[in-house]
């Protein structure tokens, strides 16, 4: 059977199409008879209502468009669980995209999401530079709400949900560096065309500040900092066993901090491919603090972060920012280094 229109209502109710329309709409005005009998005669034929001709006159489709770099990373999906809470108790829908962290499929996601006129975009920036972002401007130009995630952009003032790393990033090195560690890798999977540097290369994103609170800390103990031990472009496994590979093949790390839980399981994979040990033959921490790293053997050694909560910000100030309301000030989300049974003492055994 076909579908029921808006005509075959106002049909059933006895009413014009001009006041089915209203009624169903939500926009323009009809009296409470004419809106009990539209409605009533909705449920009878199992009416369901056009949102896109809604949100064409009503010029809100109650919908939320969130933009993440990769949904199989637990941290997106724990951040999207407190957007989803937040949106459905206030009446919203979530459309979500992956960018895989390409500037160019992130742009897609951005019209598409225009086109479906979304009210606002929550998005996770693949790129901090300015230059890149010009889709995130149209979506101020089109009128529409737009609130970042974990990252910022140069020169487009928007609120940013994060948290700042450095200090937690400083301490967890510092006692590494405290308990003899002298090369301490970080793995992360940003982009990035050349070998690292300098912390301000990798743009406004909590991988520059991580790095920020590790180069503090090697200054703070007085001890050379090794740039080559920062490794990016950890996309996926083969990535990451790549990269393992550069770091054992001359003098190798003696501990390593993993970007995040993907990277980190990646790396244990290829750890214990090695039959290294942690942590007897290497120390390990990564960020993020989920179920699983208290339960394996050794419990995991992280910096943790309030995920989400940060979710549920995103979304509650971004539904704030479309109602017109003041979402008031920005909470301030901390980071904390939990030290467990996973870093220790560095190994005397050359770890090859």
């Amino acid at each position: 059977m076909k579908a029921p229109t808006a005509a075959d209502v106002a049909r059933e109710a006895k009413v014009s199409k001009a006041q089915a329309a209203r009624a169903l709409g939500g926009y323009g005005s009809v009296s409470d008879e004419v809106m009990t009998r539209v409605l009533a005669a909705a449920e009878r034929l199992g009416y369901r209502p056009n949102e896109l001709a809604r949100s064409m006159n009503t010029g809100r489709s109650n919908t939320l468009g969130v933009i993440v770099g990769d949904i199989e990373n637990p941290h997106f999906g724990l951040a999207l669980r407190g957007i989803s809470d937040v949106a459905r108790q206030a009446g919203y829908h979530v459309i979500l995209s992956n960018s895989d962290e390409k500037v160019d499929i992130e742009r897609e996601a951005v019209r598409v999401m225009l086109e479906k006129r979304v009210d606002g975009i929550i998005v996770a920036p693949s790129s901090s530079a300015a230059s890149d972002n010009a889709h995130l401007t149209q979506v101020l130009t089109e009128g529409r709400a737009l609130t970042l995630f974990d990252r910022a952009v140069y020169e487009l003032d928007v609120e940013v949900i994060g948290v700042d790393f450095t200090r937690a990033a400083q301490q967890a090195t510092q006692e590494l560096l405290e308990a003899g560690h002298r090369r301490i890798a970080y793995v992360t999977s940003m982009n990035a065309a050349q070998p690292y540097r300098r912390s301000e290369d990798m743009g406004l994103t909590p991988v520059a500040q991580r790095i920020a609170g590790m180069e503090r800390a090697f200054s703070a103990a007085g001890v050379p900092f090794v740039p080559a031990l920062i490794k990016p472009n950890a996309l996926d496994d083969a990535a990451v066993a790549r990269i393992v590979a550069e770091l054992f093949a001359a003098t190798p790390p003696t501990a390593v901090i993993a970007s995040d839980s993907l990277i980190a399981q990646a790396l244990l994979r290829e750890f214990l491919q090695r039959g290294l040990r942690i942590p007897q033959d290497l120390s390990f921490v990564m960020y993020d603090n989920f179920p699983w790293t208290e339960i394996v053997s050794p419990p995991l050694s992280v910096i943790a972060q309030p995920v989400y909560e940060m979710g549920c910000e995103a979304a509650r100030r971004i539904i704030a920012q479309i109602r017109g309301e003041d979402p008031g000030p920005m909470p301030v989300f901390e980071t904390r280094y939990i030290r467990r049974a996973s870093t220790g003492l560095p190994s005397t055994r050359r770890l090859n």
